[in-house]
């Protein structure tokens, strides 16, 4: 099997050395520092389960990869209607694109029986722009339960978590989604192929609606958002009218609010990847997570107060990092 990892950062270096150890044709697609410390040293992987250094190729030229049978994607959702060019050349006949997103994916309706079929969600694919650059036909859905970090370049900290759960749009067990689980099986991670990915999805998002904005907003970890009395209730709020939203559209993500807090609440001082990215002073990747959720609440007309609210701030604290993004240039 031959994978190119497009954006190998934290999960992406972590998934692509993985693979590699199992045997797989790996490409790294990254750049800067961390480039130039895999392409010396390889990927290190410092984890609770073992450490081990993988050497996969690596680049930041896709042209030098050539033809794949799979793209993982481990670059921010933001970023995906600018990478068509990036992975244009990856692809033949056949390439399936396995994106690991937060959120909500630009494939959510395709294939989707019901009365939003086809449904283009402005706020995750802007003018249908991300279907452009990432043919539905070629998606694969992918939710992470995985925590990692790069602690210097071309290290990667293996935090918790190794499952990597895939599936198909029409919730078919595909041999390409078959194919792509056992090499990461082999490569020591877990993999199911769901006949209802988008269930994980919402059961995910549940959390990063409410802990990934709110931890922007306070600076807080994800302990804090929960011991805090006033911050526990708004994520229970926000939580309930996700999952109306989430019932709406079809999915019943079925696994209780306090199960979903609790499990949050065991990361402990966690912060959110929204929260290093504004620390980082990167723009803040909430469209997906919860623009989204309140333009399928439009769709379907669900009342979500709390989540308009705290969308309103969190839309405003984005805007801000990027005009000093445009100032520092």
């Amino acid at each position: 099997m031959k994978v190119a990892v497009l954006g190998a950062g934290a999960i992406g270096a972590y998934v692509g050395a993985a693979l590699h150890r199992a045997g797989a044709e790996v490409h790294l697609i990254a750049r800067g520092e961390h480039l130039a410390a895999m392409r010396k040293s390889g990927v290190r992987v410092l984890s609770p389960r073992g450490d081990f250094t993988a050497h996969p190729h690596t680049t930041d030229n896709p042209l030098e990869i050539g033809k794949v049978d799979h793209v993982f994607l481990g670059l921010k959702a933001n970023s995906y209607a600018a990478a068509g060019p990036m992975i244009q050349p990856l692809l033949h006949e056949t390439t399936g694109i396995i994106a690991a997103q937060n959120g909500i994916p630009w494939w959510y309706f395709h294939r989707l029986p019901g009365p939003y079929q086809g449904h283009l969600i402005e706020s995750v694919d802007p003018g249908g722009t991300v279907t452009a650059a990432l043919p539905l036909e070629r998606a694969i859905g992918c939710v992470v339960y995985a925590a990692t970090e790069i602690e210097a370049p071309g290290v990667i900290r293996h935090l918790e978590g190794t499952r990597f759960s895939i599936g198909e749009p029409d919730g078919s067990l595909s041999p390409r989604c078959v194919a792509f689980s056992q090499a990461m099986v082999e490569g020591g991670l877990k993999c199911p192929v769901e006949a209802d990915l988008r269930r994980d999805i919402w059961i995910k998002l549940m959390g990063n609606i409410a802990f990934n904005p709110i931890s922007a907003l306070t600076r807080a970890t994800m302990a804090g958002i929960c011991r805090h009395r006033r911050t526990r209730d708004l994520v229970v709020s926000m939580m309930r009218e996700t999952v109306e939203v989430a019932r709406r559209v079809g999915c019943d993500p079925e696994i209780s609010i306090e199960r979903r807090i609790a499990g949050a609440e065991r990361a402990g001082e966690h912060k959110t990847s929204t929260l290093q990215d504004l620390e980082k002073g990167k723009p803040l990747e909430l469209d997906v997570i919860l623009a989204a959720v309140v333009e399928l609440a439009d769709l379907t007309g669900t009342e979500v107060p709390t989540l308009r609210a705290i969308h309103a701030v969190a839309d405003l604290l984005d805007e801000q990092v990027r005009e000093n993004l445009v100032a520092a240039n």
